[in-house]
């Protein structure tokens, strides 16, 4: 039986580093993809990700079992990340499955291509779309966040996470027209 996170999170918010550890193998990859996503390079992904759970570590006596823990755990990766943005003037994106094979390699080269094609297309459209925009639709889409999550998450009301949404794929929709008929 796997003990969950919100018992974990009580241990470590009473001192216990073992149940920290597995927190922290629990969502690294998590933290870790989301921060890449919001960074776009490896090396600021890897520090934020160590960051997010050294402040998570010093701020667990602070922690709330009402406060989903992975929840908690991406709000202080999205400030990290979102300070260092700042620091940086710079926003950019990292593909999101840029080395990865394809899941169905029966489609011949051609396909493949158009697939491959499509990705990247989408991809552009993503990185041109707002940081706002940007980032509720991977807390939504790739992250499979609840609206609630999302909302705890950025700290804002469910009702301006449905709205930002919205406004995230319509945004979406449109840069990926607009370059799609540049290129097309």
């Amino acid at each position: 039986m796997t003990i969950d996170d919100v018992v974990l999170a009580a241990q470590a918010r009473d001192g216990d580093s073992p149940a920290f550890v597995e927190l922290v193998g629990r969502h690294q990859d998590r933290v870790f993809r989301f921060v890449l996503r919001m960074t776009g390079s490896r090396d600021d992904a890897m520090d934020l990700t160590q960051e997010t759970f050294m402040k998570a570590w010093q701020a667990m006596p602070r922690w709330r079992p009402e406060a989903k823990f992975g929840t908690w755990l991406l709000q202080i990766a999205r400030n990290g990340a979102l300070d260092l943005l700042r620091r940086q003037g710079v926003v950019g994106f990292e593909p999101l499955e840029a080395d990865a094979p394809f899941e169905d390699r029966s489609p011949g080269p051609e396909q493949q291509l158009r697939t491959r094609q499509r990705y990247e297309l989408l991809e552009t459209a993503l990185r041109a779309i707002a940081l706002e925009h940007r980032e509720v639709l991977l807390l939504r889409e790739v992250e499979d966040f609840s609206y609630a999550e999302i909302a705890a998450t950025l700290g804002i009301a469910e009702g301006t996470v449905k709205s930002r949404i919205a406004r995230a794929r319509a945004a979406l929709l449109e840069q990926h027209r607009r370059i799609g008929g540049e290129n097309g």
